[in-house]
């Protein structure tokens, strides 16, 4: 008999909309990783093409969530981003780090250790959501934005310098 992580009794269909859900969030990932490759290098048609796949890979993984019952309310959709964050920056990257420094792979550090402080980031983001929502108040409107070079986010606007990776300004993208 199979248990999800909360030790309720799941079954082979719900076991394989969870592995469908990794495999289809992964491939969307994944192409547009292809994308941006492909792009550099001058191929835009095939760039595009691999864009296309990755849009409907996220339809199959939304459409797996959907029946997953894994979309709810906003506040249980910000609780469940803000634990998912808090694992990753207490729990896994911490973990991961470790055995990359003692595997001394310098790459996987320098990519968990960015993660792992923008994870953190993300968590605070997403509980002042939760906060205004609970307390029935609107979200000031800002914007938001992204270093293209490890992920940190920020509300309103860029930093000068990037506080995680040192990266400039001209490497923030505004998210619409």
């Amino acid at each position: 008999m199979l248990f999800d992580e909360g030790g309720l009794k799941m079954n082979r269909t719900v076991e394989n909309l969870k592995n469908a859900f990794a495999g289809e969030s992964k491939a969307n990932r994944r192409y547009l990783a292809f994308a941006r490759k492909a792009e550099a290098e001058g191929y835009m048609q095939v760039a595009k093409l691999f864009r296309a796949a990755a849009e409907a890979e996220t339809i199959h993984a939304l459409n797996h969530l959907r029946v997953l019952g894994e979309i709810r309310s906003t506040v249980e959709n910000l609780d469940t981003a803000i634990s998912g964050e808090t694992f990753e920056y207490t729990k896994m990257y911490p973990e991961y780090l470790s055995i990359a420094k003692k595997e001394e792979d310098r790459k996987a550090v320098w990519s968990f250790d960015v993660a792992n402080k923008v994870e953190k980031v993300h968590a605070g983001l997403f509980s002042k959501a939760v906060d205004a929502l609970r307390n029935k108040k609107e979200l000031a409107k800002m914007d938001y934005y992204v270093c293209e070079v490890c992920g940190y986010t920020t509300e309103g606007t860029a930093p000068d310098v990037c506080p995680v990776c040192g990266s400039p300004r001209t490497k923030f993208f505004k998210v619409d």
